[in-house]
């Protein structure tokens, strides 16, 4: 679904500030207060100021790679667990464990074989027993120590080599700066260092220095921005909710490389009581196109393995047989100008002998819950009446979902791969994003997927959730390059914020500057769209819209919508799903239509703060 076809919605790093990260950042709709904000920030700048880095001299933190890594958390008189844990969740997945509870050191080492990177979480000065358990694990472990309390407790750690990330105030601000510090969300100085000798391995002048590498996590006010002027954005899901735009919505804000906003608001179905969580997944419909797709296409553009400017058909033979197609550049569909169908009704061409209830290898496609499509359906029907469908508007602008079924086609013939193992293993979990994929009842329980259509009374007949909302996605196996792709919030902050960073994220390149750049900039002379991307069309701006040229992002059909405007350095997710229960059937169109209203309020709270 293209970004212009909403009505009026074209209308539409600093410092790490956290203190009340479970009470304000990480709550379910709360607002936030710009007074308290304010104070909290006093005591962030504090914390980041006197935290110090010591051990580092292999360069461990940051940490980069995080594919592969099994990381626990063991904590021992460590107060302030909660928010540490849960910043350090958002980059990887963090198994806690209580080491207060446990009475014997040596069971635990035991229990900790399956983990090959152990954070310890202390505080105050560790006991004989717990220093030797450190250098024992350490022998056989890679390890990151955190410590909290006076500098005198650093002489309990003499002579471990392990980097150990120090700060003296124990409070929520420390332990959340130190979580970030750790996978590069927030920065140590060049004058963060010790300023008195506390033994004869930690001395004064000793730390370390790291650069910001990956999102952080902050307060509106640490980028300049009034939290207040965010209320409104609150004020707007939930009158969408009431007005049953949808009942499940998250919207996330990113500034400056912090986010600095994400709430969760209603629960999953209007009648149900499973609460919307800010990690729940939701089927991205059309944004699978720039989630996925589209990067994969640059991937092999950057690579020299496609030409934009040659036919498809030089890269998918089938297209060869077809005189209207054989000549159809990859660029025009990359546009969406290369004239074809814009959507098929592939179920309509379904037999009763083409479903069935039972899995078995005459029927192994799940389609939606005890519901499975026969085999080979997708090259024996979906795919000849795809070659087959007509080619009328080549030239003009026309959005195309088999566009996108060709980009896939293309990207598979020439890297040998299937789209959705590229994608997870080369970048989703490369990036750190935990949740985003293909397929995700395949990794992810049935409750943290929102439901989208209840029934969807021309193809399945029965509640879809966790199987793609998008018929045609769903009989081609769940993969395909309009549609498929389920992610979280957090996951896709992740993922813009590094082509907001030109391609690099977490100390690593993923792609060339030039390639995004060319990519998500005006590629037509008949409309705005970059290549894949939708951006700003400066013909459906309005008095008061505050949408820069540079900006870029596209819309899901199933409610959800990416938006990244790099004039103001601000990355926009909001996932609703909006077609539940039928996709608008019940309850109509409604009158409040959250994506560009909640985008428009986050324009004028950043604007604002400029002038």
């Amino acid at each position: 679904m293209p970004l212009a076809s909403f009505t009026g919605l074209r209308f539409c790093a600093r410092f790490t500030g956290w203190i009340i990260v479970l009470l304000a950042l990480f709550t379910i709709a709360r607002a936030q207060d710009h007074n308290e904000n304010l104070q909290a920030l006093t005591q962030t700048h504090a914390a980041v100021s006197n935290m110090v880095l010591l051990n580092n001299t292999r360069g461990t933190l940051p940490i980069s790679d995080l594919p592969g890594l099994s990381i626990a958390a063991v904590r021992f008189h460590f107060a302030h667990h909660g928010p540490f844990d849960s910043l350090a969740n958002k980059y990887w997945k963090i198994t806690p464990f209580d080491g207060d509870t446990i009475t014997d050191l040596n069971g635990l080492h035991d229990r900790l074989k399956l983990f090959n990177l152990v954070i310890l979480e202390l505080s105050g000065p560790p006991a004989t027993p717990l220093t030797e358990f450190i250098r024992d694990l350490g022998t056989r472990t890679r390890l990151v120590i955190v410590l909290s309390g006076p500098g005198t407790s650093l002489a309990g750690l003499d002579q471990i080599t392990s980097p150990v990330l120090w700060y003296p105030d124990d409070n929520d601000a420390g332990a959340a700066l130190a979580a970030q510090a750790i996978f590069g969300g927030v920065a140590i100085p060049r004058t963060n260092r010790l300023k008195e000798t506390f033994s004869p391995y930690y001395r004064k002048g000793a730390g370390y220095t790291t650069a910001k590498t990956r999102l952080g996590y902050s307060v509106p006010e640490a980028v300049g921005v009034n939290s207040d002027d965010l209320d409104k954005i609150d004020t707007i899901a939930l009158a969408g909710i009431a007005a049953h735009n949808a009942p499940a919505v998250v919207i996330l804000l990113a500034k400056d490389g912090q986010v600095i906003y994400n709430k969760a608001f209603g629960n999953h179905t209007y009648w149900g009581n499973d609460t919307t969580r800010l990690d729940d997944i939701f089927d991205m419909a059309s944004c699978t196109k720039v989630t996925a797709t589209t990067p994969a296409i640059m991937h092999l553009y950057e690579t020299h393995q496609l030409d934009l400017d040659s036919p498809i058909s030089n890269y998918v033979a089938a297209l060869r047989n077809f005189p209207d197609k054989k000549d159809i550049r990859v660029r025009e569909a990359l546009l969406h100008e290369a004239g074809f169908t814009p959507y098929i009704k592939f179920y309509e061409k379904l037999t009763p002998k083409d479903l069935s209830t039972d899995s078995s290898a005459a029927y192994p496609t799940p389609v939606a819950d005890h519901y499975y499509l026969r085999a080979n359906y997708f090259n024996e029907v979906m795919w000849p009446v795809t070659l087959a469908s007509p080619v009328l508007t080549r030239g003009k602008y026309v959005y195309s979902d088999l566009s996108m079924y060709m980009m896939k086609e293309v990207f598979e013939n020439i890297s040998h791969r299937s789209l959705d193992e590229y994608v997870l293993h080369d970048l989703y979990l490369p990036l750190g994003m935990q949740s985003t994929g293909y397929l995700p009842r395949n990794r992810f329980p049935k409750s943290r997927i929102v439901r989208t259509t209840e029934n969807d009374r021309w193809f399945r007949n029965m509640p879809v959730q966790g199987y793609v909302d998008d018929p045609g996605a769903a009989m081609a196996g769940g993969v395909e390059g309009h549609a498929g792709l389920f992610a979280d919030a957090n996951d896709l902050a992740i993922y813009y914020q590094m082509l907001l960073n030109k391609g690099v994220y977490g100390g690593r390149k993923y792609f060339d500057s030039a390639t995004v750049s060319y990519f998500t900039s005006r590629q037509s002379r008949i409309t705005y769209r970059g290549l894949g991307f939708d951006r700003t069309d400066p013909d459906r701006l309005k008095p008061g819209d505050h949408l820069s040229d540079q900006a870029f992002g596209h819309s899901g059909y199933t409610g959800t919508y990416v938006w990244v405007d790099p004039k103001y350095d601000i990355i926009y997710i909001c996932l609703t799903n909006r077609v539940y229960p039928d996709d608008g059937k019940t309850f109509g169109v409604s009158k409040v239509n959250i994506r560009p209203l909640a985008l428009k309020a986050f324009y004028n709270a950043v604007v604002k703060t400029s002038h």
